[in-house]
């Protein structure tokens, strides 16, 4: 059957293309060639010239979706349960809302998965090829970030679709879902009402581009926030500040707009917060020099556990190559980076499904370094996902609480937030 649907594909691509046919304006042209591709190979199979399609009405929709929508993939690509999906040549899995993996039940061709994401590009001003075989862009109306890689980089289509537009997470939300106590978002806000820099840590999928932009969204509307994205996933409204995305090489060669890039322009752009939505290479050099412009940042970077946020950090710097020694760079952030809070996920089995738990690990304050390596302080500890967010009760460095109890409204210190006797939410 899957022989007969590419040659009834591939005939039917070929009568819409030379009838002049646009899959989205002449829709029912479109099907009405596909009901004639189909009828024809079912009359030629009767003639003893192939296998008749047992059901042609279904061969029918499975093909106009493939040429007018996004063939399998046009459900998931629709439901807002969906937040990945996986396309590796012909197999396509995706995980719901419950954190399972899953395979949809159609089935599909490479060529026919290539089509789907060539569409999807085609809004973008990204492009697919021998020339440029890596890419990542914003796609389904900018509420998805699909990365895609053909041959000679990958031995076949392999692409990941990351759906993020419905993440409008706030501190209050989040702690509803369970991801963080009262407290600790308390703890969140009141850093966000400075200028003190943190940093947010975790694995791929535990949160930290919901907890960047809830965080976002506590900033008082009078900072400036400059938000620099390799591929744009935040989407908190900025009332003073802006956006500002990468831009790959064109076909040329020419015209890239890198991170590091964007990261260095806005520097000179007054910020009171730089923000760089996943830290990966060379623009983390250019936010050791956020100390030096008396501004904050705030960033996403992989890691396991919050100390170990603060050595990626430091080595994706050291890949910019300017020639500056790690034990500089590490002094830099030592004093550059006050906070770093680190998240996890699991999933948690329930009657007949299993429900994705993203939840704060630990949050710990940059102290000042009593050796060669980082000093910190933990502020809140969870032993395990599921077990308490406790306050250890300690306190930020005495600089940092001063600046924090200086920003805080009047009848609010950040003892009161700690000890779970006042919140600001």
């Amino acid at each position: 059957m899957a022989n007969a649907y590419d040659m009834i594909r591939r005939t039917a691509v070929d009568l819409i293309e030379s009838r002049k046919l646009d899959p989205q304006r002449d829709r029912e042209a479109v099907e009405a060639a596909v009901a004639g591709v189909v009828d024809d190979y079912q009359r030629r199979a009767h003639l003893g010239e192939g296998r008749a399609l047992h059901d042609p009405g279904e061969m029918i929709g499975r093909v106009v979706r493939s040429i007018a929508a996004h063939g399998p993939l046009t459900e998931i690509l629709t439901r807002p349960d969906v937040e990945e999906i996986f396309i590796e040549g012909p197999r396509v899995t995706y995980i719901d809302g419950s954190g399972h993996l899953r395979a949809i039940a159609a089935p599909t061709t490479e060529a026919e998965n290539r089509q789907v994401v060539n569409r999807l590009l085609a809004d973008t001003d990204r492009h697919l090829d021998t020339a440029s075989p890596i890419v990542q862009a914003r796609v389904l109306s900018d509420s998805a970030r699909m990365t895609a890689v053909i041959p000679p980089i990958s031995d076949g289509l392999s692409a990941t679709i990351r759906r993020y537009a419905l993440r409008k997470e706030t501190l209050p939300s989040l702690v509803e879902l369970g991801a963080m106590t009262p407290a600790a978002a308390g703890f969140l806000w009141a850093i966000m009402q400075t200028n003190l820099s943190a940093l947010i840590s975790g694995p791929p999928g535990a949160g930290k581009t919901s907890l960047l932009s809830a965080m976002m969204t506590a900033a008082p509307p009078t900072h400036c926030l400059r938000c620099c994205e390799e591929v744009r996933e935040l989407h908190v409204p900025i009332v003073h500040g802006s956006y500002y995305e990468a831009r790959p090489p064109s076909l040329d060669g020419q015209g890239e707009i890198s991170l590091r890039g964007l990261v260095k322009v806005v520097l000179a752009m007054r910020p009171d917060r730089i923000v760089v939505g996943e830290v990966r290479g060379a623009e983390a050099f250019e936010l050791t020099r956020a100390v030096n412009a008396g501004c904050g940042f705030a960033c996403t970077v992989h890691a396991n556990s919050a100390r170990e946020a603060l050595h990626a950090i430091v080595n994706a710097a050291l890949m910019a190559g300017e020639n500056v020694g790690e034990p500089i760079v590490r002094k830099v952030f030592a004093s550059s980076i006050d906070f770093v809070v680190h998240l996890d996920r699991d999933s948690l089995p329930e009657p007949g499904r299993e429900r994705l738990r993203r939840q704060i690990m630990e949050i710990i304050a940059v102290v000042p370094a009593m050796r060669e390596d980082f000093s910190t302080e933990p502020i809140f500890a969870r032993e395990a996902i599921g077990s308490p967010l406790d306050w250890t009760g300690s306190f930020p460095p005495e600089q940092s609480t001063a600046i924090i109890d200086r920003a805080l409204p009047h009848g609010l210190d950040l003892k009161s937030i700690l000890e779970g006797r006042g919140s600001p939410l």
